[in-house]
């Protein structure tokens, strides 16, 4: 590939709801430039983008790919990122290095839920944005609806510029409202240009009236003339175009059909004459939110938006050169981690395809193979400490646990995991010591079960998921006095150990042992014994949980001169503590968290029900800073959440977001605990 300027590279997200066909766009980019010879599809697992084992086999996208294509002495970065909201973690990563998005709209269903989302990363990252309603050859796609839907949900600043020609229900071309022009497409792709017959004239009119609105809002020298009824000319309408795209006062809406390449070189002749370079925003945001100078001739800075763990490569560091010239054998220094690190091979990637070169520009985007000690989200410099912003992923909660399908997997499990973790930040992992379970956090069961099935993929392991145990404790309710004697003899020295203890509800989490003995019933130097024998049979209450919040006072007891020992106490406080369960009501306890739940207000009544039938305490409602959304704060047993992304996301049509956090235990209902003991005890 040639090489590049900063002012010849555009880096573009491709963003949208899943099945939207942004692949597919992707995809028609690179052919209708000549990089690729054949047309590949998502559902033959064929194209570039859609590389990795696991999209091949489902037939959708799973992870972002770069794509970079030239077009007219420019190159294009096309980061082509999943629609599911399983994978957000990596349309993110998309918006966060690219300068501009285009959000892939499906022509037959028009705003989804996919397309909000898109347009609220886009949003959130600060760039620019571009319409493209795709899928025009299929003759149920709906030009007026999905236009209308996303004018209605994103206001005037959404403007057409290419409209379906349709003459009794079937598209037999496009209009180009700015040059007033109709594209009509043969089998392979290329375009027939003419002037816009009569008969059209008048929904031409009708929609470059719209075009006109939307770049009036641009200068006060336009919305005179727009207001005034005077005419707008072809100079002025381009150049409102390209400034408006450029400083994101408009949103330019183009249509046509990827997969068979309708309406791509319309969009590919836009973004090279009006789609924003990597410095069109002059400055980046370091970490703590300050202002830093994008200087193509600068001091080489890069950020690290994205990681791979392959098998046979190595750690893959994907990044963008925010700064300077990366040039090939410098050595960087990780403002993160302090290490220094040498750039000894740079590639551009096209999919899995690696290409080596030498040096990439200010704004290009490239891979490093082999940084250990550089992960995403890291800035590497070649002098300054600048910590450029990162990007802040969603915390995952939904949780399964992981059990190994052949014995002793578990370190090969650990050890793929850790290397899974370094690739998906919206992942979490934890060794469970009090439950002993291996459990694992994602975004939902598609996002585990793509974990799992990597686990076997790349690291050969197979696993199953399976319900996590919930962390349950005991307590008691009462104060009782019991006493715990301990006497065996069998030959030589036997064992003597009595105690009398006091126990009751505790204030600190764990043991409170308190000893009030007169006239040495029991030794000093036994004690000990006792207070440990209590922490170990505390591991375990009635139901099996272990005890907490328990006060034990030692009063009285008595000792062997000879048979007495520290074992024989700790025997004896064990019998104690078996009499306290008899006796002191135990109760179970479950944790119990407090949840902020995001959502549409038209879906505030089916959720805070849903929370009510989970045993939820709703504590009040506050309007989000998003408009026409509302956060209602509740506090709910960790036991009624483990399917609780799934069921909001079905409630919510996947537009409803929560956050939880633990903040105490509390008793469990007696009808609920009962089921519960039984449970735990059928799988002792």
């Amino acid at each position: 590939m040639a090489n590049f300027n900063t002012k010849t590279i555009r880096n573009i997200a491709l963003l949208g709801h899943g099945s939207s066909g942004k692949t597919s766009f992707a995809e028609a980019m690179l052919y209708r430039t000549h990089a690729i010879d054949r047309l590949g599809k998502p559902s033959e697992g064929n194209t570039v983008s859609d590389y990795d084992a696991e999209e091949i086999k489902r037939g959708y996208s799973i992870s972002s790919s770069i794509i970079p294509i030239t077009y007219k002495d420019c190159k294009i970065n096309f980061i082509d990122s999943p629609g599911f909201l399983d994978f957000v973690g990596e349309s993110l990563q998309a918006a966060r290095v690219a300068d501009s998005a285009i959000i892939v709209v499906d022509g037959k269903a028009g705003v989804e839920v996919g397309t909000e989302l898109a347009w609220d990363y886009a949003t959130d990252a600060g760039i620019p944005k571009a319409f493209f309603i795709n899928k025009f050859d299929d003759p149920e796609c709906r030009f007026k609806k999905a236009f209308d839907s996303l004018r209605e949900h994103f206001g005037v600043t959404v403007c057409p510029i290419t409209i379906p020609m349709i003459e009794v229900d079937k598209v037999i071309g496009f209009l180009n409202l700015v040059d007033m022009r109709t594209y009509v497409y043969d089998k392979e792709g290329n375009i027939s240009e003419s002037p816009i017959p009569e008969a059209f004239m008048p929904v031409a009119e009708e929609y470059r009236n719209m075009l006109f609105e939307s770049i009036a809002q641009t200068s006060d020298e336009l919305m005179d003339k727009f207001f005034n009824e005077e005419e707008i000319t072809y100079d002025e309408a381009v150049e409102a175009i390209h400034e408006g795209i450029i400083h994101g006062d408009i949103v330019p809406v183009f249509c046509g059909a990827a997969a068979k390449m309708w309406g791509i070189l319309t969009v590919l002749d836009t973004i090279v004459a009006s789609f924003p370079r990597p410095t069109a925003r002059k400055v980046e945001v370091d970490i703590d939110g300050n202002d830093v100078a994008i200087e193509p001739d600068g001091e080489t800075k890069l950020f690290v938006f994205k990681t791979i763990a392959d098998p046979f490569v190595g750690k893959m560091s994907f990044f963008k050169v925010m700064n300077g010239e990366l040039k090939k054998d410098m050595t960087l220094t990780n403002n993160t981690s302090g290490v220094q690190e040498k750039m000894a091979h740079i590639y551009t990637m096209r999919g899995k395809k690696q290409t080596e070169v030498d040096s990439l520009c200010c704004g290009d985007i490239g891979m490093i193979a082999k940084l250990n000690k550089t992960n995403t989200n890291d800035t590497l410099a070649l002098s300054s400490a600048t910590k450029y912003n990162t990007i802040k992923y969603p915390t995952p909660y939904m949780t399964m646990s992981i059990v190994p399908t052949a014995k002793g997997d578990e370190d090969k499990i650990s050890s793929g995991i850790t290397k899974l973790l370094e690739e998906d930040l919206t992942l979490r992992y934890e060794n469970n010591a009090e439950t002993k379970q291996m459990v694992v956090s994602g975004l939902g069961d598609i996002h585990l079960e793509v974990i799992t099935s990597k686990l076997k993929s790349r690291f050969g392991t197979s696993v199953t998921l399976d319900t996590p145990k919930i962390p349950y404790r005991e307590t008691i309710t009462k104060t009782v006095e019991v006493e715990g004697k301990h006497k065996k003899q069998s030959g030589g020295h036997g064992q003597y150990g009595h105690v009398k203890i006091k126990f009751a509800p505790g204030e600190a989490e764990g043991l409170t042992f308190t000893e009030s003995i007169f006239g040495g019933s029991v030794p000093k130097n036994f004690h000990p014994a006792v207070e440990k024998g209590l922490q170990e049979a505390m591991q375990k209450g009635v139901a099996g949980y272990p005890m907490v919040n328990l006060a034990a006072n030692l009063y009285d007891g008595s000792y062997h001169d000879v048979d007495s020992s520290e074992m024989s106490f700790k025997l004896a406080a064990n019998l104690a503590y078996k009499e306290c369960l008899k006796l002191a009501n135990p109760v179970l306890l479950e944790p119990i968290g407090a949840m902020n739940v995001t959502i549409p207000e038209a879906y505030v009544g089916d959720v805070m029900g849903d929370l009510t039938k989970r045993r939820g305490r709703v504590m009040g409602m506050n309007p989000a800073e998003k408009k026409g959304y509302t956060i209602i704060d509740a506090e709910i047993p960790k036991a009624e959440t483990l399917d609780y992304p799934i069921s909001l996301r079905a409630m919510t049509q996947g537009r409803g977001s929560f956050d939880y956090e633990f903040i105490r235990y509390e008793q469990v209902p007696a009808n609920i605990a009962q089921k519960i003991i039984a449970a735990n005890k059928t799988e002792e």
